[in-house]
């Protein structure tokens, strides 16, 4: 990577580089509450006292697809704080701002509005907490971009096909082209760069002159065969990749040997989920671009709240622990006490250096009981520390390695065993809940019409964009479609003829996924279309964000529905939304993944009840 000797010369970009700040997380949380507002301050703060000439965020600003009032409101205000005034901008557009803001009404950067005074632009790309959605395909960061606040881009308008056409900078000498990609499903989005349909457009003049920027807010850690982005798939004429959606910090760019472009994942500001990587030191980055020079300069969080982890393997301490001694439960109860005490010393330590910490730190201590030992009452330890920890009620997380047989290629050894820790925080595919809950389910309501894939989107949509219509559409397009089919092919009105002509048919479209994938955009689109015409819905939406808190059971003081009401018309809402993680204090991470699987096996048994 090259260095910058003079930073600070008209031929410099300073641009200040920021992912995953999830504005609102756990904003009902006395404690924490308020945690990803002080820190956006923060980020904010250090943009302005650095002079830069952009922010560039990466993804999931907001936690939520659809932000609180509160939320909003802070969102606003810190950006009106510290991103309007009279500082003049150095660098200019070279571009076509219609192509590049294409879906918003004002389709031009916010800073050469005649009507706004913006000293710092922000330019961000959506991430998948919140991306667009519903029958207008809008989200939070088209809300800001209404206001002039922020410059959304990054948008595709295309399922088929991506063409990714950057903004053009312009600073003296520098040209920077800033690529961006939203967030997109990864099986897609890997299924579309394998099929040759993302492309990257360059500038027609001179192309080789300008420092390549991308933005992307994808899973860079594979969790599944397809259910990632490789840093191969992107092209090799790219100068820097800021990788968003990774919440652990690895700010300073790393170069992909085969690529060789650099990769920097700033991370996430604030700690949402009890985590190893969540454990790193929080930074953000001041990237400064000369020519094709570039540097990264790390800036530490100071208001992020410290979290501190540790893992025990009591089986490790067989001289403290025997199984069999009817106290080695108090035994371990005090071990535990005393680790969750040194790592209350070194948080208090650390705060000490920074008075703009939080008072109360993060706790985390994983406890594999694997060995014959019996985890204590996790409820009543907690009480110990509610005034000195901020996540009293998840210090403490219990698990137990999995033994897994070991398959040598000409024999089996019965003897080798390999340990397997249980995943905690897995991300849970709600495509694989979909075929492991019919896998199991008896024969009489296993899927004769729908395939398990399409079933999938259409409860994913239903559960997490809140797409109430999803999955009736998608019954109804799939009914259509096979009764076109068993017309065009003439067959017997017997029962049995009609079943072997429906099972092929079925067979046929898991094998072609591309189809399969259109047509479950097609029941979408239907979906929302439904919901834009339903007069009700129309009108509902008119007092949309009173309805969705009570829907969210999260409890405004201010929303003017009695509890009662609020649990009659959101209790499926609220066991979804609270299964994420998103609005409880008491669910940590493994909760929350068997929360949500738990209710997506209801939906199904509900949707077996209905259509099968």
């Amino acid at each position: 990577m090259s260095t910058i000797n003079s930073q600070d010369d008209e031929d410099t970009f300073k641009i200040l580089i920021a992912t995953d700040i999830h504005l609102g997380y756990l904003e009902k949380d006395p404690v924490r509450g308020n945690d990803t507002f002080v820190t956006f301050n923060e980020i904010l703060d250090h943009a302005q006292k650095n002079e830069v000439d952009f922010v560039l965020l990466g993804g999931d600003l907001f936690h939520d697809n659809k932000p609180s009032r509160k939320t909003l409101h802070s969102c606003l205000e810190s950006l009106r704080k510290y991103c309007m005034g009279d500082r003049p901008i150095q660098f200019e557009i070279l571009s076509d701002q219609a192509v590049n803001f294409h879906y918003s009404k004002f389709p031009w950067v916010n800073y050469q509005d005649g009507n706004l005074n913006i000293s710092i632009p922000v330019f961000s790309i959506h991430g998948n907490h919140d991306d667009p959605t519903g029958a207008d395909a809008l989200c939070a960061l088209d809300i800001l971009s209404c206001a002039g606040l922020l410059n959304h881009f990054g948008r595709s308008a295309s399922v088929e096909k991506i063409d990714i056409s950057p903004i053009l900078l312009r600073k003296g000498r520098t040209k920077i082209a800033l690529y961006g990609l939203g967030a997109i499903p990864d099986e897609r989005l890997y299924r579309m760069f394998v099929n040759k349909q993302v492309t990257m457009l360059r500038p027609k003049e001179d192309e080789d002159s300008w420092f390549n920027l991308f933005v992307i807010h994808q899973n860079r850690s594979k969790h599944g065969a397809t259910n990632y982005i490789p840093e191969q798939f992107l092209d090799d004429f790219i100068n820097l990749v800021v990788w968003g959606h990774e919440h652990e910090c690895k700010i300073a760019p790393y170069q992909n040997e085969q690529q060789r472009f650099y990769v920097s994942q700033p991370g996430s500001s604030v700690v949402t989920s009890l985590s190893p990587g969540e454990a790193v030191k929080k930074h953000i980055g001041l990237l400064h671009v000369k020519g094709k020079k570039m540097k990264m300069q790390k800036i530490a969080l100071e208001t992020v709240r410290t979290f501190h982890m540790e893992d025990i393997v009591l089986a490790d301490h067989p001289d403290l622990f025997n199984p069999d001694n009817p106290k080695v439960t108090q035994a371990i109860q005090a071990f535990c006490m005393e680790k969750v005490e040194l790592m209350l010393d070194n948080a208090e330590r650390q705060r000490l250096g920074n008075p703009r910490q939080p008072e109360k730190p993060l706790i985390r201590l994983r406890v594999d009981y694997a060995g014959g030992f019996e985890p204590f009452n996790v409820h009543r330890f907690s009480q110990k520390y509610m005034d000195r920890v901020a996540n009293p009620k998840d210090i403490i997380y219990f698990f137990r390695h999995r033994e897994q047989k070991v398959k040598n290629d000409n024999d089996l050894n019965f003897g080798k065993l390999v340990s397997r820790p249980t995943a905690e925080g897995m991300t849970l595919r709600v495509e694989d809940l979909v075929k492991q809950y019919f896998q199991t389910a008896e024969k009489k309501v296993q899927l004769s019409l729908l395939t398990e894939r399409g079933m999938g989107e259409a409860v994913q949509e239903f559960v997490d964009k809140e797409e109430k219509d999803a999955i009736e559409e998608l019954v109804k397009f799939q009914l259509e479609k096979t009764q076109r089919f068993l017309k065009e092919r003439r067959t017997d009105a017997e029962e049995e003829k009609i079943d072997e002509e429906v099972r092929k048919f079925r067979e046929s479209r898991k094998e072609n996924t591309e189809e399969e994938d259109e047509e479950v955009r097609e029941a979408m689109t239907r979906a929302r279309a439904h919901r834009s015409e339903d007069p009700v819905l129309v009108a509902a939406s008119s007092d949309e964000e009173l309805m969705d808190t009570g829907m969210r059971d999260t409890g405004d003081s201010d929303d003017g529905l009695p509890a009662t009401v609020r649990r009659g018309r959101g209790w499926a809402r609220g066991r979804a939304r609270g299964a994420r993680g998103q609005n409880s204090t008491a669910r940590g991470s493994s909760r929350r993944g068997r929360g949500k699987k738990n209710f997506i096996f209801f939906v199904l048994q509900l949707l077996t009840f209905f259509f099968l």
